[in-house]
């Protein structure tokens, strides 16, 4: 079988790698050259545990194709995958250029039967709106070919995304008629030999479905952040609440911990464009619009608690940030609450030094690109660690906001040597206070 997918970003090429993977022949279609050219020597734009290995393995077995020119591979091809980009407008609802110059290229050069398979996230009624577009460049070009239009939301977790596409907990599909679920169901069938778990259904509850999922989660992590602020007022441990509640079948262990915000490409955005197509509608979503409050105000609770701390008195202090992209396993920077407490410290005339295993690169881009007026001419008030010991040193507190791996057993000691002050703010929850302070530290979290 035959596919092409338009995008080369996280989704696009992460699908297209994983198609590859099972057998199917994939061209990828980006528009720009430099990164198709890196992508034909194996060199990836993102980085995602283990898919620069299965994109090399699948360009050399002849699998895996890039091109910038969806014309040249568009007849030659059975199935056609939109995993362009669809960035929030002012407003926050979502920007559906790409989607429609996609659909437009189609209309305007093909030959023959094709399926356009939306896979980015977009509005509910998107899918009218891409077959319009197909069909109205048909019509100026007065010929009549037989298409269809889908939808098939992604559902990958950024850091574990090759495991969450080749073994899927459900593949929901939005099809509007049997000859483009029998193309979905022969495309999906190896991923799901044993128990297939594609979910079926019409293209306007497809493309609901993929930001009511997202707006769940964000609910419950919103939900969790405000129960923890809660009960440092009243003394209760949001840890043990957690387990208390996540025990109770209906409600489940996962997405209910607390820590200081949620940030990535898919929860901020999804969640203001579900509201403003709510809005649209004449509807509010009022319980979505507190999930945003909440998660705005927990972006900032580490850096209310170092002035609590140090009586509102910043100026000069030295600060520490283990972790920057928006949670482990990634390099993605987008609405990270780093970005948030880095803002706030300058702001506040603090020293702020920084590490991250894996994106410190593209956090020095969006850093000096977003905060240069804050930024000292000389750099001397913000500084990229070598390490996390690097990062450290002479801070007069610690903030862990990424909980990556190698940040959950440093050794206390060199970090309490290395720092002028003692002070511990866990973000995340990951270490055990009684082991902090016996280390001479004292201990802060949510």
């Amino acid at each position: 079988m035959n596919i092409a997918i338009v995008g080369t970003g996280y989704v696009g090429l992460v699908s297209g790698t994983c198609f590859a993977e099972m057998g199917v022949d994939v061209t990828c279609v980006d528009i720009d050259t430099s990164k198709i050219e890196n992508l034909k020597k194996g060199i990836i734009p993102i980085y995602e545990p283990g898919l620069e290995d299965m994109v090399i393995r699948n360009v050399n077995a002849e699998r895996l194709h890039f091109t910038t020119k969806l014309i040249d591979v568009l007849n030659d091809v059975q199935v056609v995958f939109s995993a362009v980009g669809t960035p929030p407008d002012a407003d926050g609802s979502a920007d559906l250029k790409y989607v429609l110059d996609v659909a437009r290229t189609i209309g305007q050069n093909m030959q023959k039967y094709l399926l356009l398979v939306t896979k980015s996230t977009v509005p509910v009624g998107t899918a009218v709106l891409v077959r319009q577009t197909i069909q109205a460049e048909l019509d100026k070009r007065g010929v009549s070919i037989e298409f269809d239009v889908a939808s098939n939301p992604e559902f990958l977790k950024e850091g574990d995304a090759i495991k969450d596409f080749m073994s899927p907990d459900r593949v929901v599909v939005g099809v509007e008629s049997e000859k483009a679920k029998e193309l979905m169901t022969k495309l999906y069938r190896p991923f799901l030999l044993n128990n297939f778990r594609v979910i079926f259904m019409d293209i306007l509850s497809a493309e609901m479905t993929k930001y009511a999922a997202n707006a769940m989660l964000a609910t419950r992590i919103s939900f969790m952040n405000d129960m923890a602020n809660l009960c440092e007022l009243v003394g209760a441990d949001v840890n043990m609440v957690r387990k208390g509640i996540g025990s109770d079948q209906r409600i489940g262990g996962k997405f209910l911990y607390a820590g200081c915000g949620y940030g990535g490409s898919c929860f901020p955005k999804d969640v203001k464009a579900l509201i403003q197509t709510a809005d649209k509608n004449g509807y509010e979503l009022r319980v979505l619009k507190a999930v945003e409050e909440v998660n705005a105000y927990q972006k900032q609770v580490l850096f209310h608690k170092l002035e609590k701390y140090f009586n509102s008195n910043l100026e000069g202090k030295t600060i520490c940030i283990w972790g920057l992209s928006f949670k482990p396993n990634t390099d993605d920077m987008r609405e990270a609450p780093s970005l948030v407490l880095i803002e706030k410290l300058l702001s506040a005339g603090c020293k702020v030094r920084v590490f991250d295993p894996v994106s410190m690169v593209e956090a020095k881009k969006i850093i000096h690109f977003k905060m240069a007026s804050l930024i000292q001419s000389d750099s001397s008030n913000l500084y990229f660690g070598r390490d996390i010991y690097d990062a450290v040193l002479d801070s007069d507190a610690l903030m862990l906001v990424t909980e990556w791996k190698e940040f959950r057993m440093p050794t206390w000691g060199v970090v309490k040597k290395s720092m002028i002050g003692s002070l511990i703010l866990d973000g995340r929850n990951i270490y055990d206070k009684k082991e902090i302070e016996e280390s001479g530290f004292s201990y802060c979290n949510i």
